[in-house]
């Protein structure tokens, strides 16, 4: 073979600045490569054209060669040996072409030749230059040299951005199956996508690629991400077959491109990735690949927009609603003769094309049946003869039975009976795989386990490498499999966990199918108990949810839902908790659902892992909005516990304080209460008052009790919680971090502003230190952070900035409709109001409104505050009877469920007198403006600034009635107490000096 050395070194280079006329000839195998040629050629000055040559089997390579030759451009052919099985041509075409028509007309031609294997001998005579295993400066010399061309450094083209050279891979590149190299065709179709993806407007770069079950939609985009990857800086593959995959991997991009999301939950690491994909930071150039995924749910949370692109896969048609819909369709006749003429190199073109036509052209079916006829010495006559009826043994329904030829059936039978005959081993691997879900299969993992849960038969995959290896050689030979690539654990070796395989959804329920269905149950129990020796045992650990996500996906198809085995069960109940530690409370609570109907009648009630799974349960269904289920669950296993003789004292406290959670949410205050002292009682007497476990439970308790407006009682238990935390556990421990939250949480509702702020700094600085800035409880912290600003009169401006924000923030990681989102977007609508954005604040708040109302229910003390502030926005836009409405409507809602003396019932009575005072219902205004003073010195004393609120309006509601003695009195008295304790700058002071009426807001947070 010829490379840049030699006779070639003896011939004068062109001189510099004549510029010349090449096309670029290549396969579309090999456009990465015929594109890095042309750029550089460009970049020389030279007029380049590119074509993709693939000449129809029936053309004679002669003439094709020809047709190159009609214009007066040099001719560059991008070899490689793939190059000569275009067609494929009969034996000894090739070899005829080169000898003769290419040798005559050699100085019309060049070639490179981009991969390592050896090509035909009498290619020499295009005397390819070597680009395979050089970087990309020695291939461009090379390049210039064998085209007689000055090697001086390339100039850069105006508008044009560099072109990556295809040996260097992309920046991030992420789990995209193996280029497979017997990938036929499809040229049209990868061109036309990678031209609608090019042309789109920035954001809209997205396609959805549809079409039956087999018919290569994850073959098509797997090639057209190494066949494009020089295009990107980022190529990111997505397994979208179930949620949990699909939110894990591609929150896993946050890893990868570095953002600082290390301890954040995977909507967090999902919102992060989205903004890093947005804003083209660090990379502009991405494309993110999801797939399998047919249920169009999480399109508003996962998909990415930007400078990107992003392809899917999916059956599912109604993708046309958001994307630009790809039809796939199965091969042309040329491609599925082609096909398998390159991989069953004995049969005739003549016998490809009814094996083609036998099985309707469907990839998946030519793959297998190309592989069989490869691998085995059948007469193809015989082959067609056996597949002339569908396989009757074989109960194949559904979309599949629709979509894949049923002759099929028969060839992958008989496939399977080959392999028994002549790999056996094989045949207990294509088993084994039948035992996890279809997609990527870490088979891998059933080597790590011990002889003891291995059947006998078995136990050679754990001792007998070659075996292991052979077998998997022959799954991937017959097409059954692929190999995935694998990411090594250590510097020097794969480990078994990393070894994986892929298998066609398709091919799984076929091989499931025909394979003996005695023999299930036992490779089920293997691959079961491979999952749960692979269980790493910390669901809450961050570092492990990506092995989480996977094992969960296996549950099913092992059966391990019904298993006995006590590791099996635990790690059911480990990826349930995994589900509840990452926040996928809507999915782990369907799993929960499963596990419990699964486990009804056969785990004993009183099980500690049935405890588990229902305490797991109840806090998913409770923080994804299913109050009433929640509580359901809860009060059921409470009777249970209650039922014992004598009671577990530690899960009769644990359960106690779950029932007070749900009552909590669902606005029952006192019942909570309740609840919560019989569970502290029990946690004091078992564990002793200052163990971390009853400081906890006092913890919980304060919160109930900063909800029934106790709050100098909250404040004063916080503070005991806060000071033996200190002591009994590590310094800036979370649990220490969340506790400091509430105190300055307590303060802030006492009136006692700037000490609130004060602790809130420096208890958000120090979460931002150990937690980092993403975590959840940091966003919370930074939440209190901002309302404590806000209310201790600091600057609006930067106030405005973090709470919109985190809104932001929230609705990306959690949806517009989670409870934590709803939080801050009635915090958000209540600053833009204070900012006069009237309309903004309006839709909001109405968002707030109706997104408490169908979580929560209208009769709750959430949904009935949200309507005073409404009112509040009403007023401001004029709007005085409809704001009166609302406001009577709210007052009257929150007497019914907290009584006359709860802070929230007082606000709304403020609000109420101020809108009786406006429609002119002065006496009444002044009626209720006495009975709120008088109430809120008795909750809240006589320095509250509610009560103080209470004081002015009582002023000007008796100014109102020309009662003006009386009205000077109480305002004095309140501009007194108001310079005290907030300083005569604060605004509450300004204001109440103006006489300007003040009003409250009602914050939506239920602790």
């Amino acid at each position: 073979m010829g490379t840049e050395t030699g006779e070639l070194e003896t011939v004068p280079q062109q001189a510099a600045g004549e510029p010349r006329e090449y096309l670029v000839v290549f396969p579309g195998f090999q456009r990465h490569w015929a594109t890095w040629v042309l750029r550089v050629l460009e970049s020389h000055g030279h007029q380049v054209g590119m074509q993709r040559w693939d000449p129809p089997r029936e053309h004679s390579l002669e003439e094709a060669l020809s047709d190159l030759l009609l214009g007066d451009a040099q001719v560059v052919l991008v070899l490689s040996k793939w190059f000569f099985q275009l067609g494929p041509r009969p034996d000894g075409d090739w070899e005829a072409v080169l000898r003769g028509f290419v040798h005559e007309h050699k100085d019309r031609f060049a070639a490179v030749n981009v991969s390592s294997g050896a090509l035909p001998t009498p290619a020499r005579v295009l005397s390819p230059t070597e680009l395979w295993g050089v970087d990309a400066e020695e291939a461009e010399r090379r390049l210039l040299t064998r085209l007689r061309l000055p090697t001086e450094p390339q100039r850069a083209l105006a508008g044009r951005r560099p072109f990556r050279y295809p040996s260097d891979p992309p920046e991030v590149w992420g789990d995209v199956p193996r280029r497979n190299p017997s990938f036929t065709g499809r040229d049209e179709l990868l061109s036309d996508l990678y031209q609608s993806l090019t042309d789109a407007p920035p954001g809209a770069a997205l396609a959805a690629l549809v079409g039956t079950p087999g018919i290569g939609k994850t073959q098509v985009v797997a090639e057209y991400a190494h066949r494009y990857s020089a295009e990107y800086d980022v190529v990111w593959w997505v397994n979208a077959e179930s949620a949990a995959m699909r939110r894990e991997r591609f929150g896993q991009l946050a890893t990868r491109l570095a953002l600082p999301t290390d301890t954040a939950s995977p909507g967090e690491r999902i919102r992060a990735v989205k903004e890093a994909l947005r804003l083209g930071s660090p990379y502009l150039h991405w494309l993110i690949i999801f797939d399998g995924w047919d249920d169009l749910r999480d399109l508003e949370t996962l998909l990415p927009a930007g400078s990107g692109h992003v392809l899917v896969t999916t059956r599912n048609r109604h993708w046309g609603e958001s994307a630009e819909l790809v039809p796939v369709p199965a091969f042309n006749r040329a491609e599925a003769t082609g096909f398998l003429m390159r991989r069953a190199r004995r049969i005739t073109s003549r016998e490809a094309e009814r094996v083609a036509e036998r099985l309707d052209h469907v990839p998946l079916a030519l793959s297998q049946a190309a592989a069989y006829l490869d691998e085995s010495d059948l007469p193809v006559e015989d082959y067609l003869r056996k597949t002339e009826s569908a396989y009757s043994d074989v109960d194949f329904e559904g979309e599949e039975a629709l979509s894949y030829p049923a002759s099929s059936l028969v060839s992958w039978s008989l496939l399977i009976n080959q392999l028994r005959q002549e790999h056996p081993r094989a045949v207990d691997l294509l088993a084994l795989c039948t035992g996890f879900a279809s997609g990527r299969i870490p088979l891998g993992l059933v080597r790590m386990l011990p002889d003891r849960d291995l059947p006998e038969e078995l136990r050679w995959l754990v001792h007998d490498q070659a075996a292991w290896s052979q077998a998997l050689d022959a799954l991937a030979n017959f097409s059954v499999m692929t190999l995935e690539p694998t990411q090594r654990s250590g510097p020097d070796e794969v480990g078994p966990v990393e070894m994986a395989v892929r298998m066609h959804r398709l091919a799984h329920g076929i091989v499931s199918r025909l394979l003996a269905p005695e023999g299930r149950a036992w490779h089920q129990r293997v691959v079961r108990r491979a999952l749960a020796e692979a269980d790493p045992g910390r669901p809450q650990n961050i570092a492990d949810w990506p092995r989480y996500a996977d094992l969960m996906f296996h549950l099913e198809p092992s059966d391990a839902l019904h298993s006995t085995n006590p590791r099996v069960r635990q790690l059911v109940i480990n990826c349930v908790a995994y589900c509840m530690h990452s926040g996928e409370f809507t999915l782990g609570a369907a799993l929960a659902a499963r596990v419990r109907e699964s486990w009804h009648g056969k785990v004993d009630p009183d099980d500690p892992l049935w405890f588990q799974l229902t305490d797991y349960q109840s806090r998913m269904l409770r923080d994804s909005g299913r109050l009433s289920e929640a509580l359901a669950l809860d009060e059921a296993q409470l009777l249970r516990l209650e039922a014992q003789a004598p009671p577990p004292r530690a899960d009769l406290a644990r359960a106690h304080r779950s029932v007070a959670a749900d009552l909590r949410r669902l606005g029952r205050f006192q019942e909570a209460l309740e609840h919560q002292d019989r569970g502290l009682e029990l946690a004091e007497g078992l564990y002793g008052p200052d163990d971390p476990v009853a400081l906890n439970m006092r913890d919980s308790y304060a919160v109930t009790l900063r909800l029934l407006g106790r709050y100098a009682e909250a404040y004063e238990l916080d503070i005991q919680v806060l000071r033996a935390l200190e002591v009994v556990l590590p310094p800036r421990d979370a649990t220490t971090l969340r506790v400091s939250n509430n105190c300055a949480f307590d303060l802030r509702l006492l009136g006692r502003f700037q000490e609130a702020l004060t602790r809130q700094q420096q208890g958000t600085r120090l979460q931002v230190q150990v937690l980092g800035a993403d975590h959840v409880q940091t966003l919370a912290a930074s939440r209190q952070l901002a309302l404590c600003q806000y209310r201790a009169g600091g600057p609006r401006e930067e106030v405005g900035v973090v709470l919109g924000t985190l809104l932001d923030r929230y609705r990306r990681a959690h949806g517009r409709r989670a409870y934590r989102t709803l939080i801050l977007t009635n915090d958000y609508s209540a600053f833009l109001r204070e900012q006069g954005r009237l309309d903004d604040a309006l839709a909001l708040a109405k968002e707030a409104e109706e997104g408490f109302r169908a979580l929560l229910g209208a009769a709750h003390p959430v949904s009935t505050g949200i309507v005073s502030n409404v009112g509040l926005i009403l007023r401001a836009l004029g709007d005085r009877t409809g704001a009166l409405n609302l406001f009577e409507q709210s007052l009257a809602g929150m007497r019914s469920l907290l009584g006359d003396r709860h802070p929230w019932t007082l606000g709304c009575a403020l609000n109420a007198t101020m809108g009786r005072n406006a429609d002119g219902r002065l006496t009444e205004a002044a009626e209720l403006s006495e009975q709120t003073l008088a109430h809120a010195d008795e909750a809240l004393g006589g320095k509250h600034p509610l009560t103080l609120a209470a004081m002015t309006a009582m002023a000007a509601d008796l100014r109102a009635l020309q009662r003006l003695a009386e009205a000077a009195s109480y305002e004095e008295q309140a501009l007194e107490i108001l310079k005290q304790t907030m300083g005569v700058q604060h605004p509450h002071t300004v204001d109440a000096r103006k006489r300007v009426r003040p009003h409250w807001d009602f914050e939506a947070n239920l602790g």
